[in-house]
């Protein structure tokens, strides 16, 4: 392992819109209390924790940069970050940046000249597992003055923010099983919640929770019930030791009811539901849990027996909002299964769902949220065609939430498989998938950028891409949608209408999600794209 280090820090207070001003409480430079996290809403200048606050709403408070002058965005600089799929979102603190660069290094950055301040390598065999995925690594998380990480073979390391020294670190997982850790981390209160990867090697999926001071594992949530335990009755035999259900996407928590939500993966095998008859709980859901024990609240499953690959990895959104003239606390998320939910983020109840993307699978979905499924649909030995195709009509990349408009903003793709299905026998540490599928390329594979509106899923607009995304989206107080095209191009839309308002070429394909932070009265918009990190800001 190794350390350069460079003392740089600047004093940043929180604040909200188009100038900074200093937020009612003020924290330690460099120190990100659990409390800071909780008011992240506030804060302009910094980006805390991975999807902007623990709502997920990844918007960005600050109107600097806005529909007036986004035209005259500039390279501020560029960080070149070691060869790789690059995925990470940035976590910006008081004059420092947290990346990790490929497969699972952690490198902190000067914010106003991109100039690296530490960097720190884990030792790893060289013959890492990644099955169904690609070595990538999507983050860090941060509380108080540490960084934590999880590594390619599933570990999970505690860093000084400072240097980048080694606090601690565990063994979350097995990697020679097929698990592996591509998510960023989050930290709720004194925890560290950290998900894992490894459904297509048909692990019996888990959500793990850690002391963030000592590394000792705090609790356990199984995605998949074991024997004797609610739910296991939904997989036929001991199918359910095989079951997948990876938790490789960060979720949300709301700290006013203290309830965690992640979303459950696939079933195992994918494409071969003979081998787990039954609905295959909790797989292709969202979870409610306490963030203190663990414990379930409330689940809901989206794809009940999945049989195309749809995992509910995509981070869940919370809002506050009517619905239907009662006011309610909502989770609302775009499935990978071409349909927008609506539900009571309080008790799990079924509000309302609609498509968003095309979709040639379900005739509907009925009043309990179940959806109705179309026959000859499933995946045959001679292949059957089906919209969307196994990547989704979303993916990973994250969904972005407007105060200013009531928007939900995401990525889409247009997109249809041919789902074939085969026979298959489960072998430790080797891809355990029943079947396969061939996308619809060409003319028949499309791209946009949709806003929605929040409580009702009626599309407000939508913007062409050239193919479909791999990026996610970030919205501003400044009325701007911020993402990214397979092609490199880093773009800005009008929140309000997706009228395309300024357009760089970064040379490299895209498939990050966007922040924004400030120095002063300067907003900065990050972006990570090929392999670098670019930072824009105005000219004034």
């Amino acid at each position: 392992m190794k350390y350069t280090m460079i003392l740089s820090l600047v004093l940043i207070f929180a604040c909200s819109s188009p100038v900074p001003t200093e937020s009612p409480a003020v924290f330690e430079t460099g120190k990100v209390p659990y409390e800071r996290i909780v008011e992240a809403n506030q804060d302009s200048l910094n980006w805390l924790t991975y999807s902007g606050n623990y709502q997920s709403h990844r918007y960005a408070p600050f109107a600097a940069i806005n529909r007036q002058n986004v035209s005259t965005l500039k390279v501020a600089w560029v960080y070149q970050t070691s060869p790789g799929l690059l995925e990470v979102t940035p976590i910006v603190v008081d004059g420092l940046m947290y990346i990790t660069e490929p497969p699972s290094t952690v490198t902190a950055l000067d914010v106003g000249t991109g100039r690296k301040v530490w960097t720190w390598s884990p030792e790893m065999p060289s013959n890492v597992k990644t099955l169904g995925f690609p070595p990538a690594n999507r983050g860090v998380a941060i509380l108080n003055q540490t960084v934590y990480v999880g590594t390619l073979d599933a570990q999970l390391f505690a860093l000084d923010a400072k240097s980048g020294a080694v606090r601690w670190s565990t063994r979350v997982a097995d990697n020679r099983t097929g698990h592996a850790i591509t998510t960023a981390p989050i930290v709720v209160k004194d925890k560290v919640i950290i998900g894992i990867s490894g459904g297509e090697a048909g692990i019996r999926g888990f959500l793990d929770a850690y002391d963030s001071e000592t590394g000792e594992q705090a609790w356990r949530f199984w995605t998949i019930p074991g024997e004797g335990e609610p739910g296991v009755g939904t997989w036929e035999g001991d199918s359910w030791k095989t079951g997948a259900g990876a938790t490789w996407v960060p979720g949300s928590y709301d700290p006013e009811l203290d309830l965690l939500y992640w979303g459950v993966g696939n079933p195992g095998p994918d494409w071969n539901g003979d081998y787990r008859k039954g609905d295959n709980l909790y797989t292709c859901s969202v979870v409610a849990l306490s963030p203190s024990t663990g414990k379930m609240k409330w689940y809901f499953q989206f794809t009940p027996h999945d049989l195309h690959d749809w995992d509910a990895n995509q981070t869940s959104i919370l809002i506050d909002g009517k619905f239907e003239g009662e006011k309610r606390k909502m989770l609302v998320t775009a499935n990978r299964n071409a349909f927008y939910y609506l539900l009571d983020r309080e008790t799990g109840e079924y509000l309302r769902a609609v498509p968003y993307a095309k979709q040639t699978w379900a005739k509907g979905i009925d009043k309990n949220g179940r959806p109705e499924v179309l026959p000859d649909t499933e995946p045959t030995e001679e292949g059957t065609l089906v919209f969307p195709s196994l990547q989704g009509a979303t993916n990973w990349f994250s969904p972005s939430y407007s105060r200013q408009t009531e928007y939900f903003y995401v990525a889409t793709r247009e997109m249809g498989s041919y789902y074939f299905k085969s026979k298959v026998e489960y072998e430790p540490g080797e891809f355990f998938l029943g079947g396969g599928e061939q996308a619809l390329q060409g003319d028949e594979a499309k791209g946009h950028i949709k806003a929605l509106e929040a409580t009702t899923g009626e599309i407000k607009w939508s913007f062409d891409l050239h193919s479909p995304p791999w990026a996610g989206v970030m919205s501003t107080a400044g009325g701007l949608v911020f993402a990214g095209t397979n092609e490199g191009n880093f773009i800005a839309l009008d929140a309000f209408t997706g009228e395309a308002l300024w357009d760089f070429q970064t040379g490299g394909a895209i498939r990050a999600n966007p922040i924004s932070y400030g120095i002063g009265n300067r907003q900065y918009i990050a972006i990570a794209a090929g392999n670098a990190i670019y930072v824009f800001t105005t000219e004034n």
